[in-house]
């Protein structure tokens, strides 16, 4: 970047102009703090490429806001926002009109506006256009929508820019694409690249991806500390989730304001949610999985202090500003400390004091391997992948040929063709992929350094709070913060505020509100034939929706399932609970049968007639076990799970008269109960009711 830096008469020009700007935005008595001209200047008057690591809530919005309004009176062309998160872009929104800037979102939730949003571009009606970085790579927007924008752009905002770094915690494939954007900007087009959660390597190649066509030594890096004076951190080791859910009854009311519960899983979240409606406690769950329309009702709510909590998964993460949260309490620890802080920056923004309380689980660091795991296949698995779409040739290959010929599961194998489509390797044509037009290969070398510091960062998380040092000093420090010191009110610093006993009864009440659970077995109405395309089951041999006693790793019941696998016998306490939630339900059913297991036929068995007896209802083990196959649980796609299940059983004897209870101890895909029951119902029963112990999901 050739520019010389401005004038200092164009600079009091554009100070001042600035300051009545963010007036405007903030209120009367606003000032800018350190930094925040300085880098509207950067962009406003010299058009640079600046980035911005800068804590939570120091003011990353008005800097591009207040630049946004100062390029458009100059006759620059409109900001466009890649921002990650829809609740970031309803907040900017909002934001950004106190200033008269005419801001409209791109997303996935307002397809139908896409045409409108096209002309008002077109007519320069647009000051400031948000997208998701998703947006980048579905072919109509980059065809139809992009190619306007880019020809008249004032302003490319990068927000969450450690999104961009394999290195980031929160990396996202559809973020590569702001590097092809990044090298086509025509000159003179400001850039700005704001995070609070990057510590040196991310910097360092966030800056290297800055630069792109451009001159590095004109770029302009703006680093501030990351020590949060408003936050009060501590660390309360519960591994049980009964006693969290206990410590969340009894300290929630006691906490200031309304905040943030984050789990790792929606099911936690839904769980810990109905846990505190039950307590009296307004709360609602929230996840990526909520309908759109419901995920705005609550961030609305909880804006307005109408729940005391909202109980998230990281979909409510980056972005969310309500600058009066009082708290942010973890149920379940995240796999790094720099997710962590990040998470924890939702709180204390606007006001002097808020809570950060941490509960570690027993749990967490499996939630967390799971993640660590899944993050890329290994090189057989994309091999196999690029093969069968070659194959195809012109016509490549859709999704389910691929899920029948490759053993992964769907969404990690959409994660990897995303990665692919970004890389060059793959192209998406309507349903199809075909072979895109790049040289690639396999980094191996790249994938496992970056699971090597996934590890890394683990073990940090696991560390935090236990390793003596000031919780505060040990965030900043994992973010490399230019002048981490102490903070002197966290409980390592002071003392601990929320680590006392718990009532032993609401301890037990909880247990029981974790047993108390039961998941619904959905019938399955649709199956892959050979080549992966689904076909419809035939009524006659459908099973009836199913009930399973609580889900794998609720801590409920499940630690009683893993007591009896590895025992030998399921305890009593278990298979009363279990013929409690038959009585329960009641299903019309006259006798039982179990799903024979290869490795532990006596369980079965003994569980089936135990269930069956507490029931006084007859047990028939009908069901024989024909040839020997691999775990359903290591089969990670549908077809793979079909297939593996496809002629294992049998029915070996008379099937008696009347409708069936089928159980099985652990329901991983759920296609062994379907099939088997299929083929209760096509040697006479005239309904199958499947049941489990516990269910992966």
């Amino acid at each position: 970047m050739t520019d010389q830096p401005s004038s200092p008469t164009a600079t009091a020009s554009v100070d001042d102009r600035a300051a009545e700007l963010l007036r405007e935005l903030a209120g009367p008595r606003a000032s800018f703090r350190e930094h925040q001209l300085e880098a509207i200047r950067d962009l406003a008057a010299d058009r640079a490429r600046v980035l911005c690591v800068q804590r939570t809530g120091w003011g990353k919005s008005a800097v591009y806001f207040v630049a946004t309004a100062l390029l458009r009176e100059q006759g620059a062309g409109p900001t466009l926002i890649v921002s990650p998160l829809l609740a970031l872009m309803r907040n900017q929104v909002a934001a950004a009109e106190r200033l008269g800037l005419r801001a409209h979102t791109v997303n996935s939730t307002n397809r139908d506006a896409w045409s409108e949003i096209q002309r008002h571009l077109e007519a320069d009606d647009v000051d400031l256009l948000l997208i998701s970085p998703e947006r980048l790579n579905h072919p109509g927007f980059r065809s139809e929508m992009l190619p306007v924008f880019a020809e008249r752009v004032g302003l490319l905002v990068i927000d969450e820019a450690h999104c961009i770094s394999d290195w980031g915690h929160d990396f996202r494939p559809d973020y590569r694409r702001i590097r092809d954007m990044l090298e086509r900007l025509p000159e003179r087009v400001a850039v700005l690249c704001t995070t609070a959660t990057a510590n040196d390597r991310v910097v360092a190649d966030v800056t290297d991806q800055l630069a792109l066509g451009h001159d590095r030594a004109a770029l302009r890096s703006y680093r501030g500390g990351l020590m949060r004076d408003s936050l009060r951190l501590e660390v309360v080791e519960l591994p049980d989730k009964a006693q969290r859910l206990a410590w969340l009854a009894t300290h929630l009311p006691e906490l200031p304001g309304s905040g943030i519960i984050y789990t790792l899983t929606k099911g936690d979240a839904e769980t810990v949610a109905s846990w505190l409606a039950e307590q009296g406690i307004a709360a609602a769950a929230y996840s990526g999985e909520t309908d759109p329309a419901v995920r705005e009702d609550i961030e609305r709510k909880l804006l307005a202090n109408e729940l005391k909590a909202v109980v998230a998964t990281s979909a409510l993460g980056m972005g969310y500003d309500k600058p009066d949260l009082g708290f942010v309490v973890h149920y379940q620890a995240p796999g790094s400390v720099i997710a962590y802080y990040q998470q924890v920056g939702r709180a204390g923004r606007a006001i002097d004091g808020a809570q950060v309380v941490l509960l570690r689980g027993a749990e967490d660091r499996r939630i967390q391997d799971y993640f660590i795991t899944q993050a890329f296949p290994p090189r057989e698995r994309v091999e196999q992948v690029l093969a069968a779409i070659a194959e195809g040739g012109d016509s490549g290959a859709g999704l389910n040929e691929l899920l029948a010929q490759v053993r992964l599961g769907r969404n990690r194998l959409l994660a990897m063709l995303k990665v692919l489509d970004v890389e060059g390797a793959v192209e998406k044509k309507g349903s199809r992929y075909v072979m895109g037009g790049e040289q690639w290969e396999y980094d191996g070398d790249r994938y496992d350094q970056v699971t090597a510091l996934r590890r890394r960062e683990q073990q940090a998380m696991a560390n935090f709070g236990a390793d003596g040092r000031c919780l505060m000093r040990a965030l900043a420090e994992e973010l490399d913060d230019p002048a981490p010191e102490d903070c002197g009110r966290c409980a390592v610093c002071t003392q601990a505020k929320w680590a006392d006993e718990l009532d032993p009864a609401l301890a037990r009440a909880a247990q029981l509100h974790l047993r108390s659970q039961p998941l619904d077995i959905e019938v399955k109405k649709m199956a892959p034939d050979a080549n992966g395309s689904m076909r419809r089951i035939p009524e006659g041999v459908l099973p009836e929706l199913g009930r399973a006693l609580g889900r794998l790793g609720d801590s409920g019941w499940d630690t009683l399932v893993e007591e009896g696998a590895r025992t030998g016998r399921y305890p009593d306490e278990l298979v009363e609970g279990a013929i409690e939630l038959i009585r329960r339900w009641k299903p019309p059913i006259s006798w039982v049968t179990v799903v024979p297991s290869a490795r532990k036929p006596d369980l079965l068995n003994d569980l089936g007639a135990r269930i069956a007896a507490g029931l006084e209802l007859p047990f028939a083990p009908v069901v024989e076990r024909v040839a020997e196959r691999a775990r359903q649980r290591e089969m990670e796609n549908t077809p793979a799970q079909v297939a593996n299940v496809r002629g294992a059983f049998a029915v070996a004897a008379t099937v008696p008269d009347g409708r069936c209870l089928l159980i099985d101890d652990v329901r991983f895909s759920g296609w062994t109960l379907a099939m088997v029951a299929g083929q209760i119902r096509q040697r006479g029963c005239a309904a199958v009711y499947p049941f489990a112990l516990s269910t992966a999901y």
